[in-house]
């Protein structure tokens, strides 16, 4: 069984932690620090901006897998809203780390990126449940 959805999502968030440590290299090579955050601000609210990445998408991406390998023969697993939810997630983790690069009060990326991560993984689990208890 090929999960495509979840294939896609795991290649999509490769892209963006690529991009998320990319954006923090090329901070600290500019600010000439090499371990940490040397004091500045905007370095360690992209640091925190990729931990939080690393914090919340692969447990989402193995709900996302195992939801998909559920398959066709459960009503809730079947149909295009896994692509949709899992372009929410990622596109939400990407506002999520430009809110975090705003130096303003008002960060509508960061919020916006929560969101759109806790709602996603709470329909996961929601449907997660309603698979599993269907099935005793």
């Amino acid at each position: 069984m090929i999960l495509q959805t979840t294939l896609c999502l795991a290649a999509s968030a490769i892209v963006v932690n690529l991009w998320l440590g990319t954006r923090i290299g090329k901070l600290r090579h500019a600010l000439k620090v090499s371990v940490g955050d040397g004091g500045h601000e905007l370095i360690n609210r992209r640091m925190r901006a990729q931990a939080n990445f690393g914090e919340n998408t692969p447990v989402t991406l193995v709900l996302f897998a195992l939801v998909e390998m559920a398959g066709p023969d459960h009503v809730w697993a079947h149909g295009s809203w896994l692509p949709i939810a899992g372009f929410i997630f990622i596109a939400g983790r990407v506002a999520h780390a430009f809110g975090m690069d705003s130096d303003t009060s008002f960060k509508p990326g960061r919020p916006i990126g929560m969101l759109t991560a806790y709602g996603v993984q709470l329909v996961l689990v929601v449907t997660a449940l309603m698979i599993a208890l269907a099935r005793i």
